[in-house]
């Protein structure tokens, strides 16, 4: 690790990047670079968003990432183990933002940049630090030279050397200073320089810090910023009040309640005197010193009036553009956001197709949560409990449950703040959701029932099903099947009632998952296909992919399989269509199953490698022993018991730890059949009763057949 420590402005980043370029051959597997906007304005980024980053720049999608800090590390350092990255993590703060983020083995680089002298990491952690002074008076001369000698041939050194000295020799400053020169070409230097000369001693009477480096800089953005137009002026202070880290053409056109065409040429007058960066094609950002100061220039130069206005237009924009990209992630869905407030007059994006939608969620991620929470920091709860109640789908696609738990924790403060009782059970709905895809059944039937109480007194009836559905889908999860079964049936009921063909369509598929799991094979297959067809009818690709998947698991179970095969086949490709690996490391098990049935241990092997190392990068430890203990089968029948063993035994060891009571029976009968194969039959009857044990609280007639079973083998 190599920690680079400077002042603000004195050229750390593009230091560490010109030098990241420069080596970045010798580290054949990849770059990395965050931002940890150390000492923004703002909230800095945590080590959970950097990893979740990271983890996607590395192939792991994002609904596929861990959800604890630690895992997600660990993970990191996995894929890490055997690469050689460079990794760039800029304006760090603290050693705590780093450490988490250092691979485990030393084939990486990390090149850290920093204000903070980081002395933990030097003295605990052995990275070497190389401090950035200021640049000599003949460097700041030179460098003022280089860029201006093309635009002016009469300036003096000691013309140059007296404004580097005004720019205390910092980079940064030296080249807004240059590009203000530049702008001037007939105007004599040393009238610039007493334009600056005169910022420069009010900064001195108005400050009371010892910061030299610092003031002069605050000076020369004021003499460069006042030499803008009255137009670019007004939208530099109004950037000031943008809530994320960077932003949009349409989003500043909404901040500034202005045409995107003339805000456009704003924005490149801002970036041609080197007050904003463009990172890419329409997208923009602050350093942080200039953000800062922004901000000072929006609370001493705007009326709170007229910076609350604009606070509210932007996010209000962001709630609509969130909204529009909702209904165009999943159309069938779209009569779910009817709650939500218009934007007004100002156009939000139209998204064509999922994939644009998809795309312009990604690049807007950090400003989404950044808006919620300002939302909330400025009292408008309308638009902070609306913001994470559109974003759902978005967040529980992808298991984003960083953004989703904290989006959803404020905005169910702010509705019950507002009063809004509908908004409050769509957020305790939403976080009841959030619960049950980490695996906490029992929390998420506490916030679904909460919010079932609401929708009664509500006399709501379609948020009653939503939570019927929700509270159902626990007990499936837990096979408690009956349970399931019946409640499933009650949200399918309200769902005709009150004639939504989405939630029709939901809640047959989970009624024939039910079914599956109940081994009610024939009404599992009538159903399905219903709901397939449904599906179809709504454009529902997600619906359809679940159908087509359980209608071949469906075929197997009757021992079906030449139907069941093209059908796993399908979801599979779909899975890879969208590259969705939480579908694919789920279903690829149950195809593995399907190969096994059809003579094929050795292909299944291959299926359900795949599926463990998907789950295994994704963090979902209850699939990971599903597919090792489906591995265990597959050398079962290539005669290969003591591999089979092997494989059984890692599962239990999982399942066990993660209390997983079902599952854990499963892989306890393999185990104990396998060892029974190998004669171990003393350690396999001590399976055989844990498993009979744990299946006593089971009911459906996979649990009965299996106890009868194991009772038989026992001699009971």
């Amino acid at each position: 690790m190599c920690v680079v420590v400077g002042t603000a402005g004195v050229g750390k980043t593009s230091l560490a990047i010109h030098w990241a370029h420069r080596v970045a051959p010798r580290f054949p597997d990849g770059q990395l670079y965050i931002n940890l906007r150390g000492y923004d304005p703002g909230t800095p980024v945590s080590p959970q968003e950097v990893l979740d980053e990271f983890l996607r720049a590395m192939g792991v999608p994002a609904e596929a990432i861990p959800t604890s800090l630690e895992s997600r590390s660990a993970l990191y350092r996995s894929i890490l183990a055997d690469r050689r990255v460079l990794i760039v993590l800029d304006n760090a703060s603290s050693a705590s933002q780093i450490r988490p983020l250092m691979p485990g083995t030393s084939g990486s680089l990390v090149l850290v940049t920093s204000r903070n002298r980081l002395a933990a990491l030097i003295a605990r952690d052995g990275a070497y630090r190389i401090s950035i002074d200021l640049l000599t008076p003949e460097q700041a001369v030179e460098l003022l030279h280089t860029v201006i000698e093309r635009y002016r041939s009469s300036d003096s050194a000691d013309e140059l050397a007296e404004l580097a000295q005004l720019c205390a020799r910092l980079p940064l400053a030296l080249r807004i200073a240059a590009e203000r020169a530049i702008s001037r070409p007939q105007m004599p230097l040393r009238d610039l320089i007493a334009d600056l000369r005169d910022e420069s001693s009010l900064w001195d009477a108005l400050t009371t810090e010892d910061d030299g480096e610092s003031e002069a800089v605050r000076a020369v953005f004021s003499w460069s910023y006042r030499a803008m137009s009255k137009q670019a002026c007004g939208l530099f202070r109004l950037l000031g009040l943008h809530p994320g880290p960077d932003f949009g053409a349409e989003a500043v056109a909404a901040l500034a309640q202005a045409p995107v065409h003339r805000v456009r040429r704003l924005l490149d007058d801002l970036v041609g005197a080197h007050l904003l960066q463009q990172t890419q094609p329409n997208r923009y950002q602050f350093h942080d010193l200039l953000r800062a100061y922004a901000a000072d220039r929006a609370r001493s130069d705007e009326s709170p009036e007229v910076a609350r206005a604009a606070i509210r237009r932007v996010l209000l924009w962001y709630l609509g553009a969130a909204a529009a990209a909702a209904r165009a992630m999943a159309p069938a869905a779209a009569t779910e956001l009817d709650f939500v407030q218009g934007a007004g007059e100002l156009p939000v994006p139209v998204f064509a197709d999922y994939a644009a939608a998809n795309s312009w969620y990604f690049t807007e991620r950090a400003n989404l949560l950044a808006a919620t929470r300002l939302a909330e920091e400025l009292w408008l709860y309308d638009i902070a409990w609306q913001l994470p109640a559109v974003l759902h789908d978005a967040y529980a696609y992808r298991n984003q449950f960083d953004d989703w738990l904290t989006a959803a924790t404020i905005g169910l403060g702010a509705a019950r703040q507002a009063a809004n009782r509908p908004g409050e059970a769509l957020l305790l709905s939403s976080l009841g959701t959030a619960h049950s895809q980490r695996g906490d059944q029992h929390e998420a039937a506490r916030f679904h029932r909460a919010a079932l109480t609401i929708y009664r007194d509500l006399g709501d009836r379609l948020g009653e099903l939503r939570a019927i559905n929700q509270i159902a889908l626990g007990h499936l999860q837990t096979h408690e099947l009956d349970d399931a079964l019946a409640l499933f049936e009650e949200a399918n009921s309200i769902a005709v009632e009150v004639g939504n063909a989405y939630w029709s369509a939901l809640t047959l598929g989970n009624i024939a998952h039910a079914y599956l799991e109940l081994e009610r094979f024939d009404d599992a297959i009538a159903t399905f296909e219903d709901t397939l067809a449904m599906c179809r009818s709504l454009q529902d690709r997600f619906g359809e992919g679940d159908a087509l998947g359980s209608l071949g698991e469906s075929y197997r179970g009757l021992g079906r399989f030449a139907q069941a095969k093209p059908l796993l086949e399908a979801i599979l490709g779909i899975a890879r269509e969208l590259d969705n690996r939480v579908w694919e490391g789920y279903w690829l098990v149950f195809y593995g199953r399907l190969q096994v049935d059809l003579g094929d241990p050795a292909g299944a092997l291959v299926s359900y490698q795949r599926a463990a190392t998907l789950q295994r990068r994704i963090g979902h430890r209850v699939r990971e022993a599903e597919a090792l203990d489906a591995t265990g089968v597959a050398y079962r029948a290539l005669d290969r018991a003591e591999d089979a063993v092997n494989f059984h035994r890692m599962a239990v060891a999982i399942l066990r730890e993660l209390d997983e009571r079902w599952q854990l029976a499963l892989a306890l009968d393999n185990l104990a059949t396998t060892l029974d194969l190998i004669d171990t039959v003393e350690e396999a009857e001590q399976r055989w009763d844990e498993a009979r044990e744990l299946l006593r609280r089971f009911s459906d007639p996979r649990a009965v057949r299996l106890r009868t079973w194991i009772d038989d083998r026992l001699g009971r």
